[in-house]
Order: C-alpha cells, then sequence, then structure tokens
C-alpha cells in the first residue's frame, strides 16, 4: 500500500469514527467547497479594485492582486492542514477557526484570535452598512438626474436611507441563527455574482466605447503631493487585501468535506480552484475599470459618472443591497451568539435573562421561533451601535482599506503560519526563518495600510461632515 493509499484509509478510519461518534454527515466535495470559497471572497471589496488599480498603475496593480492571491493560498493551505489535530488526517476535528487556534496555540493566542476574528466581523459589519447606503444614494441620485435632467439638483438624504437599512437588520437580527434564514443566504450568494458581472460588463463597455484604448498611466492616478499618493497606495493594498478575506471561514467550509480523500487534500485543491479563479476574475473588474475611466476610477465603480444605461446601474446597484442585507446577517450572527453565551454565563439566575417567548413567523423553515427579551435588547443595541459608527466614518475605500489591514495579517497570516510550525514541531532553520521572515512582511504591509487607512480617515473628517454617507 502506498502513501496515499494509507493516507486515505486513515481518512476513511476517521470518517467511521465520526459517525460512531455521532458526528453529523459531511457530504462536500471540491467543487461545493469551491463554491463556498468563491462566494465568501467576491463581495463589496470587488468593487473597489478599479480605483486600487488606478493608484497603483499597470503594473503594481495586477502583481498586487496576484501576490495576495498567492499569499492567501498558500496560508490557506497551511491553515487546511490546522483542521484536524495533532495530525492533518487521523485527528480531532476543530469545526472553528477558535478550535484551531486552541488546539495548536496558546491561551494568549486564542484570546488574540478572537480580538482579531470579532473584530474584523463587526468592522465588516461597519463596511457593510456603508456600502448599502451608498448605493441606496446612487440610485436615487440616477433616478433624480433621469427625470430631472443633468443639471437638477440631486441630493439623497444618505442618513435616511442608511437608518431604513439598519430598521432592516434589526428585524433580521431577531432570528435566532442562520438556520432559521437559509433562503437570505442564497439570495445574498446569487446577488453578488450579478451585480460583480454586471459592473465588469459595464466597465468592458465604457472601455470599447474609447475605442479599447486603455486609460490610466503605468505609475497610476497623481495625487496633490507625495504623501497623498503614498495613502492612496497604501490604501488600494489595504482594499486589496480586503478582497481576499475569508480565512475566518476557512475551517467551517472544510468541515463540510466529506473523506475520503482526506479533508485537507479536498480543500487545498478547491483553495486553489477557488482563489484561482477568483483572481482572474479580480483582475478582470480591476484593469478593465482602470481602462474605462482611468485615474478617474471612482471608489465605488457602480458610482462612476456615466456609466452604462441608468437602469441597469441601478439593478447592479439592487442587487448589491440585496446581497449586503444578507451578508451583514453572515458576519452579525456570530457576534449575537458569542455575546448572548457570554451574558447567560454572566448572569444566568436573572428573569430578564431566563425569560422567552414563542412566536409564529411565516416563511420560516420552522415555523417559528423563540423570542428572548434580553436577545431583542442586545441585538438591536448592536446593529443601531454599528450603524452609529458608520455614521461617524462614511467612507468608503477608508474602511475597506481598515479592515483588511486589521484582518490580512493576523487571520490569513499569523495564525495559520503559526499553527504550521506548532504541528510540524519546526525548529530554527530554514524553513523556520522563511515562514516567520514572510509572515515579518505581511505584518508590515498590515501596519502601513492600517497607518494609511487611519490618516486618510483622518483628512476626509477635516473636509467633511460626519454622519453624511461619502463614496
Amino acid at each position: 500500500m502506498d502513501k496515499h493509499a494509507a493516507a486515505d484509509a486513515a481518512a476513511a478510519a476517521a470518517a467511521e469514527e465520526d459517525v460512531e461518534t455521532g458526528e453529523h454527515e459531511r457530504k462536500g466535495t471540491v467543487w461545493t467547497a469551491t463554491a463556498h470559497i468563491v462566494t465568501a471572497v467576491i463581495g463589496s471589496g470587488v468593487l473597489a479594485l478599479a480605483w486600487s488599480v488606478a493608484q497603483l498603475g499597470w503594473v503594481a496593480g495586477p502583481l498586487a492582486l496576484v501576490g495576495f492571491a498567492c499569499v492567501t493560498y498558500y496560508t490557506s493551505t497551511l491553515l487546511a492542514n490546522a483542521y484536524r489535530a495533532p495530525d492533518p488526517v487521523t485527528g480531532a476535528r476543530n469545526h472553528t477557526y477558535t478550535d484551531a487556534v486552541r488546539s495548536y496555540l496558546s491561551p494568549r493566542e486564542v484570546f488574540m484570535c478572537g480580538i482579531a476574528q470579532y473584530g474584523n466581523l463587526w468592522g465588516t459589519m461597519v463596511g457593510y452598512t456603508i456600502t448599502a447606503t451608498i448605493s441606496m444614494v446612487a440610485i436615487r441620485r440616477s433616478d433624480c438626474v433621469h427625470e430631472n435632467g443633468q443639471g437638477a439638483r440631486c441630493d439623497a438624504p444618505g442618513t435616511v436611507l442608511m437608518l431604513a437599512f439598519t430598521v432592516v437588520q434589526v428585524v433580521l437580527s431577531q432570528f435566532p441563527g442562520l438556520e432559521h434564514i437559509t433562503w437570505l443566504s442564497v439570495v445574498a450568494a446569487v446577488m453578488s455574482f450579478a451585480y460583480s458581472f454586471i459592473g465588469l460588463a459595464l466597465s468592458v463597455t465604457e472601455w470599447a466605447s474609447h475605442g479599447l484604448r486603455p486609460d490610466g498611466r503605468i505609475a497610476g492616478a497623481t495625487a496633490a503631493s507625495s504623501s497623498k499618493k503614498t495613502w492612496d497606495v497604501l490604501l488600494a493594498l489595504g482594499n486589496i487585501a480586503f478582497a481576499y478575506t475569508f480565512a475566518e471561514v476557512l475551517i467551517e467550509i472544510q468541515d463540510t468535506l466529506k473523506s475520503p480523500p482526506s479533508e485537507h487534500k479536498t480543500m487545498k485543491k478547491a483553495a486553489m480552484y477557488g482563489i484561482g479563479a477568483t483572481t482572474i476574475f479580480y483582475i478582470s473588474v480591476g484593469c478593465a475599470g482602470y481602462a474605462a475611466f482611468g485615474s478617474d476610477a471612482p471608489g465605488n465603480i457602480l458610482t462612476a459618472p456615466g456609466l452604462g444605461p441608468f437602469w441597469l446601474v441601478d439593478i447592479a446597484n439592487m442587487c448589491l443591497i440585496l446581497h449586503l442585507i444578507g451578508a451583514y446577517q453572515v458576519y452579525a450572527q456570530p457576534i449575537f451568539a458569542t455575546a448572548e453565551r457570554w451574558i447567560v454565563s454572566r448572569w444566568p439566575d436573572t428573569k430578564f435573562i431566563s425569560s422567552a417567548y414563542t412566536v409564529s413567523i411565516p416563511l420560516m423553515q420552522r415555523g417559528s421561533v423563540t423570542v428572548a427579551p434580553y436577545k431583542l435588547v442586545l441585538r438591536t443595541v448592536i446593529v443601531i451601535a454599528t450603524t452609529v459608527v458608520a455614521m461617524m466614518i462614511p467612507f468608503f475605500n477608508a474602511v475597506l482599506g481598515l479592515l483588511g489591514a486589521f484582518s490580512f495579517w493576523p487571520l490569513t497570516v499569523y495564525f495559520p503560519i503559526s499553527m504550521h510550525i506548532a504541528q510540524g514541531k519546526i525548529t530554527k532553520g530554514t524553513k523556520w526563518y522563511l515562514l516567520q521572515g514572510l509572515s515579518m512582511v505581511c505584518l508590515m504591509i498590515s501596519v502601513a495600510v492600517g497607518i494609511g487607512s487611519v490618516s486618510d480617515i483622518v483628512d476626509s473628517l477635516k473636509v467633511s461632515t460626519p454622519f453624511k454617507t461619502v463614496s
């Protein structure tokens, strides 16, 4: 029996043991995992890629996209090995990212992982609130210009629209968990592909209207000063990092895979297919947008002036809004669950905490939900707090850049590398130094991007009014 056959036999034995111990049946394949990865990766970050390529230029822009893709793929393979501990084939399953970190690293690093993971989840909720509002404002302005002409005053009430989005999220947040609103996640996934491909098609059409002559410069867009150019480049790198982020859900995706073959083998193939397909799409979107609009490429490609027929742009923005309504809950529900577990453990005997009521809900798979008053209050407060922060810093590119800086190094690079070193018992030597070197380079990039994003937010606040949404 060769080593591959032996590994498959060990994986089959592990799968049989899972069934015997009552583990849920896993039916996922390399193609379902690839679909999950593509759905997780392609999100609102794709809208900023044309602007990002514009800041970096025709050479550095595509190279940055390829570079982040390579790093993401490599560290994804390391993270896939951490799904089981201590052995990637026969070890015990880790069902979540935090479980994997707990299996290999110290309690202090588990705490750091929780901060990074939940901070990224909540920050993404802020970013999605801003993005959805920008799309709603764009629809209002587009309809106004179409009805009243180019010279019409078409100011849209961004704050009111953001509050409307918040009301929808307050209602959806009362569902106990994502398993009760699976239909919403399906709709969100379909919508993400719809607006992404519409944005690509409109950019290519705009480029074709210029005679297929690419606009823009090799060195990227100019800026008012060298420091401003530096901040813009760093912000572009942050946006690209955010566009590739999916490490926080990789273990959860891997937990759906059947074996044999062993899950880490299947996940590595899925990561290669998913990240490869996404990179091709990202380069197409970023370069087509830069070719079409040059240095004037907007932070959100769907807000570009004169982009396509207004009705198709409106459809794209509506698809984006629907996607963000569902995606918001994907990121919010883990935060709700963690906060509620802490409250119950802290005050288990409080009457307000222990009371609950059953409510019938139409269009639900289970027909009814159990509503706890404290959950109603807690979830509403979290959603409202998210909206307040979004109103205070309503800057699309700066927020995406900050999220990319905050999540890229710890979740995508540091923890996968640290767990790989612990799992393989890698001692100081050539491989150890190379892994640590990669981690340090990515850390410096994340720190620089974070500084650039904060600087851009501070500069924007000097000339902009909080609670007024801008792109």
